[in-house]
């Protein structure tokens, strides 16, 4: 019982990555991520709510290339749309670690996964750690001059999520 409760959870968590793949896919053809100018990995997690909040956003937008080079002509609610998309990417990025974190401190606690797995599942939650730097890393590439994130770190950053979506795939298939 243990064992299939370890492997719905695995499965689950292998659903998450590729959903982030695909949003992040998302994210990248619709031209948004670059957006959200600041990382805050914990306070970020609520969008902006007030038209104060929103503005302030919107003004941060303005300071960086993409703004000034290619969307120099944005209204608020098309700066909206796109930040949104980035935001969704981010969220689901924070929700996927919660929901590989927390049932696996329970079943630790609890004596359902073994040490050696156990080490493993620890490196896997790393290296989606990881990933959220990886991502921001990437971000960052393109609020500098060129309104373009490298490439390399775009390909760093999705075949992090592949390795990652691997590692839990492989895991999961084997705990089956």
């Amino acid at each position: 019982m243990h064992k299939r409760k370890v492997g719905i959870w695995l499965f689950c968590c292998a659903i998450l990555v590729v959903s982030m793949i695909v949003v992040g896919g998302f994210t990248r053809l619709s031209q948004s991520g670059l957006s959200i100018v600041e990382w805050k990995p914990i306070t970020g997690t609520l969008p902006p709510i007030s038209s104060n909040a929103w503005d302030k956003e919107f003004e941060l937008y303005k300071k960086f290339p993409e703004y000034k080079e290619k969307n120099f002509n944005f209204t608020l609610e098309e700066f909206k749309e796109i930040y949104m998309v980035e935001y969704y990417h981010r969220l689901i990025g924070r929700f996927t670690g919660l929901v590989f974190l927390l049932p696996f401190i329970y079943f630790f606690i609890r004596g359902y996964i073994k040490k050696k797995d156990t080490i493993f599942l620890s490196i896997v939650f790393a290296l989606g750690v990881c990933q959220g730097f990886m991502g921001w890393y990437m971000v960052k590439s393109g609020l500098v001059n060129d309104p373009d994130v490298s490439h390399y770190r775009l390909s760093s950053h999705l075949m992090l999520a592949f390795l990652i979506y691997f590692l839990i795939s492989w895991k999961w298939i084997w705990q089956s």
